[in-house]
């Protein structure tokens, strides 16, 4: 595996290898198993594979958040190479942003943005928005790959590159779970023992909501998921919504959408994690 640090490195590897389809996963580092299914995934659908690690501070709405998150680029490295990751790109924030964070870039994201996250994490959508858009520039890949887990951000990516015209093709990989269900994440490993134990709670109350898609109504299920995520001692769920997967629009009937999506975010202790499930889909 190839490490670049810089824009210019990385397009003249690249350059020399015109032709060939290229598998683009974008992350934040602090690697786990979810993260190298996306590039499992990748690995077999092209010809090569380009991971990037960049910590990128506008889609960080809190100041303390950003200072928390992990940073093992070391380890990370080790587990691209043992994955067998072609180019691994890890820039600093003015290789990223030679022109200075202020510029955006301009989008209808028609709403998708103002949904769920984007009522308790403001900004952070347009800091998505931006990085994605800038890695994508750079690295010009025949596809991106992109966990479920984060359902509203591949949802806006997803916008951002039909608005733009993007010519890449977005690859949506399922949700990666521990053994007891808790969707994998980089923010785990900030979940103390007590709070790790009762995490699983969270992937519960979301079969819990299909299974109770025939007996009760969509306020019902939202009410009993909320009651429920707070029961543990230090636990705070924000929200939990049922919403058009399409519109992030929540729905008062399960009728309402052919493409129905629970979608939930909760703070353990000082920690927050989210989750969701497709319902229904046809």
């Amino acid at each position: 595996m190839k490490t670049f640090t810089t824009v210019k490195e990385l397009q003249n590897e690249l350059k020399k290898h015109k032709g060939k389809s290229i598998g683009f996963v974008p992350t934040m580092g602090a690697l786990h198993s979810g993260h190298i299914a996306l590039m499992k995934n990748s690995l077999k659908e092209n010809d090569f594979t380009v991971c990037s690690i960049f910590v990128n501070p506008t889609q960080f709405n809190v100041k303390s958040d950003l200072d928390k998150y992990p940073r093992t680029l070391k380890a990370d490295s080790e587990k691209l190479q043992k994955a067998g990751v072609d180019f691994l790109f890890a820039p600093s924030v003015k290789e990223m942003y030679p022109k200075g964070t202020k510029e955006t870039v301009k989008v209808n994201l028609k709403g998708l943005d103002k949904q769920m996250e984007g009522q308790f994490r403001p900004g952070h959508f347009e800091g998505v928005v931006q990085v994605v858009h800038r890695l994508l520039k750079i690295v010009k890949p025949t596809r991106l790959y992109m966990g479920q887990k984060d359902f509203q951000q591949f949802t806006i990516i997803a916008q951002m590159i039909k608005s733009l015209r993007m010519k890449v093709e977005l690859v949506v990989v399922k949700i990666q779970r521990a053994k007891d269900g808790l969707a994998l994440s980089s923010r785990n490993v900030r979940l103390t023992e007590a709070k790790r134990k009762w995490a699983p709670i969270i992937y519960k109350a979301l079969k819990e909501a299909k299974r109770s898609m025939k007996s009760k109504s969509v306020a019902e299920v939202e009410e009993n998921a909320m009651k429920n995520l707070g029961k543990p001692r230090g636990y705070e769920p924000e929200y939990f919504t049922i919403v058009d997967g399409y519109t992030l629009k929540p729905i008062e009937n399960w009728d309402d959408s052919d493409y129905v999506v629970a979608a939930t975010a909760v703070w353990a202790g000082k920690v927050r994690l989210i989750d969701n499930m497709i319902l229904k889909q046809s």
